[in-house]
């Protein structure tokens, strides 16, 4: 957007913008990741021959590799993208545990609650590959955490936690922060109300025995969703439609003031108490060895929320950052400059549409139904990514037509639009639920239509399809109307009126 960085509130900056990330590391916010830490090893090497005593594949081994795992991934993410961090689990005085410890101090995180025991097993995750394909993976961990060890890492909860902006509960089921480590959290966050108290996110297999924290974010996926509510869920949309139909049910067994559901490929639901908030959609790629996603993700939702971007915003940064590190082999992180860099390649990303047509051919040859909204989306907020959201729920792949800047100017008024064709493309090319966006400086999206002939039109505000000039296009091949339930106009409006006034946000977002 055009506004300068240094003027943005961040509590009402709702678009992604390639220097946002590096506001958000400029608060700087303490976060404390309490949990299972593990050590990842990446063992590569090439198969030339099976071994005699069984039909499996020999592996030469060529390349190792060690680095932080579970939630010490998490921890090395937030320190990444900016955060301060401190660590606070149990390992063992093996080698995994030295090694784990001096890459986390190197990272300059804080490991001063990261206590050793010498019966401790330090948890090890072994990724053994070849030519790309993970091959065999071996686990090594501790059966049983020694109680002594639970005891010092509970009596270490209080300091720990003191002073922090957020606290970030890994619980990957080790029984690391189990019983009394558990009942140290709930007491000493108990104590803690209003604006004084932490950030409270849980990431943990069952987030069921963390309710007593009250946590404001819990982050279960798919198969832990699945198992919160006792059934299978069914695969994509339906999916979808199964966990927000569940919202009432997932907030009242976690204790959570909002549940957002991993999907993997399918991305992120949002639920609160009015039900599906919010959703985004993953940018998924065939990277093989890809490991940590979800660390990644949790990572940059706590440092947005701890920063004080708005909640729906957060999770389209958290889903970008997640798309980074898929594209990268092991167990990887997202750094402030890669986030930028992911965020700043939407900038010139409007499609001719010739350009575009030929992509939604390769689309319609995999049998992927397209949709097609337009508008100005001047002054992106969440009345925009509501709508949009809605939108990308009619198909499979969301075309977003803008305005030219003389088009909106026709449309608004001289004194528009606020931010330029580019500026615009750029922040609508960064949501997630966006797969491509083109310009048009015709009076309607009529011409465009006939070109591209989407299977559904969709459309925002007090319409009818009978009042739409694109009615006609669309229904001469057979295409349908859509009327989402947005009033663009209005919301625009009131937010251009407000920063002309130099008035802020009319309520907390």
């Amino acid at each position: 957007m055009n506004a300068s960085p240094d003027s943005i509130d961040l509590s009402t900056q709702r678009a992604l913008s390639d220097w946002l990330p590096g506001r958000l590391a400029a608060e700087n916010p303490s976060i404390l990741v309490i949990g299972d830490v593990m050590l990842d090893g990446w063992w590569s090497g090439s198969i030339e021959r099976l071994c005699r005593e069984a039909p499996a594949p020999v592996v030469d081994i060529q390349t190792r590799e060690s680095v932080p795992g579970g939630a010490a991934n998490t921890a090395m993410n937030l320190a990444a993208l900016g955060a301060k961090v401190a660590v606070a689990g149990i390992i063992g005085t093996d080698d995994a545990g030295e090694d784990l410890r001096g890459q986390l101090a190197a990272a300059g995180i804080d490991v001063r609650h990261l206590h050793t025991h010498p019966d401790m097993v330090t948890t090890t995750k072994i990724r053994i590959s070849s030519g790309g394909q993970v091959m065999l993976r071996l686990d090594d961990s501790a059966g049983t955490v020694p109680a002594d060890a639970l005891a010092a890492l509970a009596a270490s909860v209080r300091a720990a936690v003191e002073r922090q902006d957020a606290v970030l509960v890994c619980d990957y089921g080790t029984g690391v922060v189990a019983g009394p480590v558990r009942a140290a959290l709930a007491g000493t966050l108990g104590n803690w109300t209003g604006e004084s108290r932490p950030l409270v996110v849980v990431d943990a297999h069952d987030p069921r025995p963390w309710a007593a924290l009250r946590p404001d974010l819990v982050t279960p996926n798919a198969q832990e969703t699945a198992r919160l509510l006792d059934r299978r869920l069914p695969e994509g949309q339906g999916r979808v439609d199964a966990v927000g139909g569940a919202a009432a049910d997932l907030l009242a067994s976690t204790g959570a003031r909002a549940v957002v559901v991993t999907l993997d490929r399918d991305g992120t639901v949002l639920l609160t108490p009015d039900g599906v908030r919010h959703r985004t959609w993953a940018r998924p790629a065939a990277e093989k060895q890809a490991s940590g996603a979800g660390d990644t993700f949790v990572a940059a939702l706590t440092l947005a929320r701890a920063a004080g971007l708005p909640l729906t915003a957060s999770l389209d940064l958290a889903q970008s950052a997640a798309d980074v590190v898929v594209h990268q082999p092991g167990t990887s992180v997202c750094s402030t400059a890669q986030l930028s860099r992911y965020l700043e390649a939407f900038a010139d990303t409007a499609l001719s549409e010739e350009e575009l047509e030929r992509q939604l051919e390769l689309h319609r040859a995999q049998g992927q139904r397209i949709v097609l909204t337009n508008g100005c989306f001047d002054v992106l907020h969440s009345g925009h990514t509501r709508y949009l959201n809605q939108a990308k729920q009619l198909g499979d792949i969301l075309v977003v037509a803008l305005n030219s800047d003389d088009s909106v100017r026709r449309l608004k008024g001289s004194g528009r639009p606020i931010n330029t064709m580019a500026d615009r493309a750029a922040v609508v090319a960064a949501l997630s639920c966006v797969d491509y966006v083109t310009v048009f400086d015709t009076p309607t999206a009529a011409p465009l239509i006939r070109l591209l002939r989407p299977e559904v039109y969709a459309k925002g505000g007090d319409y009818t399809p009978e009042m739409l000039a694109e009615t006609p296009a669309v229904e001469e091949y057979g295409g349908r109307v859509a009327i989402l339930d947005y009033v663009a106009e209005r919301s625009t409006t009131a937010v251009v009126k407000r920063i002309r006034d130099g008035q802020g946000a009319a309520t907390a977002p």
